[in-house]
């Protein structure tokens, strides 16, 4: 296929995995049965996902407790009490916060990766969570003898390593989800918390080589968690000029769910450097009507219009299932908006005749 596509990530989990996750976690369930469930989810998703053609697969973040937080699960020095984010629904999702220092993961992306690779017939893409979303545990008030500079040290050594070892383990790409982005121009209208965001991974970034930075990709969106967004009301010019000063080569944009899309592909022909690829989003997972292969083709070819083909791409406006618990999606709807997803992609090449 010349025009690349890729998804972003997540599936909806299995009802049964969902409960056994629960009743594990309540300690109503031994590992070696729960160990089992997420075996057979893990295989499952990952056949679904070859059959609709994808040339790019995922774990769909089966055994992930969430996009954000799968590497402080279990973390011992972690209180509930973090970060409060909400949704236009009315709905919250919280972060954790961080009591007391050092700061460690629990479990680094490359576990997921080897587990997918030994199912997977076709290249596996791993997405990380952002350095600069996990800085966010860190309390305003400081903790007692661990600073925020002792902190943040250690943060960019455990998002080194992540990154590093899903590249080593033979990544297709690794995608930093990088969500809070938006959200950060809600906060804060000045744009001084995402210029530091942007920093802070750009400390992580520049820790890799040219070659290396050509496989890794950051994921903006405005969330999308039980059908709805924490950020969609931002206007995406406050966002892309500092997205792209991200020394990544690849960005995964949410746009299929924009209403004036040729004005975002305008801001992106104007602010994206020539070494980036631009995956654009062409179905919205929060949307239960699955696109058709025609409409994404249409969507793609409106984009060629602002973005060379030879630096496009086509993607997901976001992860099905980022959250373990949301069930708003259906198995079914997410692979079929996939299908429609590589079909589309194809039906746009042969129209371009690349």
């Amino acid at each position: 296929m010349a025009i690349p596509t890729e998804p972003i990530g997540s599936i909806p989990r299995p009802q049964e995995l969902i409960e056994g996750m629960r009743a594990f976690a309540e300690g109503r369930m031994p590992r070696q049965v729960l160990d089992k469930l997420c075996f057979s989810a893990i295989r499952d998703t990952i056949e679904l996902f070859e059959a609709t053609g994808s040339p790019i697969v995922t774990d769909g973040e089966q055994t992930k407790p969430s996009f954000a937080t799968y590497p402080i699960a279990g973390l011992p020095n972690i209180a509930p009490d973090g970060v409060t984010i909400p949704f236009a629904d009315g709905h919250v999702r919280q972060l954790p916060r961080l009591t007391a220092g050092p700061f460690r993961y629990m479990i680094h992306a490359d576990a997921y990766l080897q587990m997918a690779k030994r199912f997977a017939h076709v290249p596996v893409k791993q997405a990380v969570i952002s350095a600069s979303a996990l800085s966010l545990l860190y309390p305003q008030g400081g903790l007692a003898g661990y600073s925020r500079d002792a902190f943040l040290g250690d943060l960019l050594r455990e998002q080194e390593a992540d990154i590093r070892g899903c590249l080593q383990k033979g990544a297709h790409k690794v995608q930093i989800d990088f969500t809070e982005g938006r959200l950060a121009v809600k906060l804060d209208p000045t744009k001084g918390l995402l210029r530091s965001l942007v920093d802070l991974n750009n400390r992580v970034l520049s820790r890799f080589s040219q070659e290396e930075k050509a496989r890794i990709g950051v994921h903006t969106c405005p969330g999308g968690d039980r059908d709805s967004t924490h950020s969609a009301d931002v206007d995406y010019a406050e966002l892309l000029p500092s997205l792209f000063d991200l020394e990544a080569g690849n960005f995964y944009i949410q746009l299929a769910s924009e209403k004036d899309r040729p004005r975002v592909l305008r801001i992106i022909r104007e602010r994206a450097r020539s070494d980036q690829t631009i995956f654009v989003g062409v179905t919205d997972p929060i949307s239960p009507r699955v696109e058709t292969a025609e409409e994404v083709r249409d969507r793609i070819l409106e984009a060629a219009e602002f973005i060379p083909p030879e630096r496009l791409g086509t993607t997901d406006d976001c992860g099905f299932s980022p959250f373990g618990d949301d069930t708003s999606t259906s198995r079914e709807t997410a692979f079929a908006k996939i299908r429609a997803r590589v079909a589309g992609t194809a039906l746009a090449a042969k129209a371009l005749r690349i």
